[in-house]
């Protein structure tokens, strides 16, 4: 494992789209290093690059060309397989949507990574991490709650939890704040802010100012090239801002 330097290297990166006769340059030689218990939010327009880097940077899609060192591994050119074995065990996700299964407990939501992975554990080794890990980002008591019983905030702390439960070295969260009120999403950006302050490295898109803010370091994208890395002159502190709200309590602490 590589404490001090880069955990996310890319290298002239490029993604190119065949859409029939036409080829779309998505990313344009982006080089770019992010370091471990860096804190960065990707911005930039529909169109920017931005969704697409977010891919490569997941292992959810390969350059076209360039390099990929994930924790100095080049994973440019690893098939699918590989790329979902390190996918599973350093990377977890965050999404707009949640992408919660429906029918299923915020404890089972929470354990469905766990069955893909290297470790085995036992049906109650399985309840306990997974109950822990829904008790640090504030959902203790409400294990067995669907996600139809919970509030949109409460579906993304599932979300969350479920990225964490195998231990990641990044997480990826994709416009996490995009369905949510804005109280609601300063308390998610409190506990990105807690991850991050704990060491996990934290990669967000979002296309919005104000929650950037949370983030150390705004990288900006513009039609497939970055216009802009600069560090966040003035971070919002999100427990501060929960403090603030009337009424509000101080969110958990993970």
């Amino acid at each position: 494992m590589n404490n001090n330097g880069a955990v996310v290297k890319l290298l002239d990166v490029h993604k190119t789209y065949n859409t029939g006769e036409m080829e779309v340059n998505a990313v344009r030689g982006v080089s770019l290093e992010i370091h471990r218990a860096e804190f960065v939010a990707l911005m930039g327009a529909s169109g920017s690059g931005k969704s697409t880097l977010m891919n490569i940077l997941g292992c959810l899609d390969r350059p076209t060309a360039g390099h990929y060192l994930l924790d100095d591994a080049d994973v440019s050119g690893l098939d699918r397989d590989r790329l979902a074995d390190i996918r599973n065990r350093k990377i977890g996700f965050v999404f707009q949507n949640f992408n919660l299964l429906p029918r299923t407990s915020a404890r089972e939501n929470v354990e469905l990574p766990l069955l893909y992975s290297a470790q085995r554990l036992t049906n109650a080794q399985l309840r306990e991490k997974a109950d822990r890990v829904l008790a640090s980002v504030g959902l203790g008591g409400r294990e067995d709650h669907h996600p139809s019983q919970l509030s949109g905030g409460q579906q993304q702390r599932v979300a969350i939890a479920r990225a964490l439960i195998n231990d990641p070295e990044v997480v990826l969260a994709d416009e996490p704040t995009g369905n949510l009120d804005s109280r609601t999403s300063v308390e998610i950006m409190a506990i990105f802010q807690q991850l991050n302050e704990r060491g996990i490295t934290v990669i967000m898109v979002t296309h919005e100012q104000d929650i950037a803010a949370y983030a150390r370091r705004n990288v900006i994208m513009r039609d497939g090239v970055i216009l802009e890395d600069r560090p966040v002159a003035r971070r919002a502190n999100a427990a501060g801002e929960l403090v603030r709200i009337q009424g509000a309590e101080a969110p958990p602490t993970l």
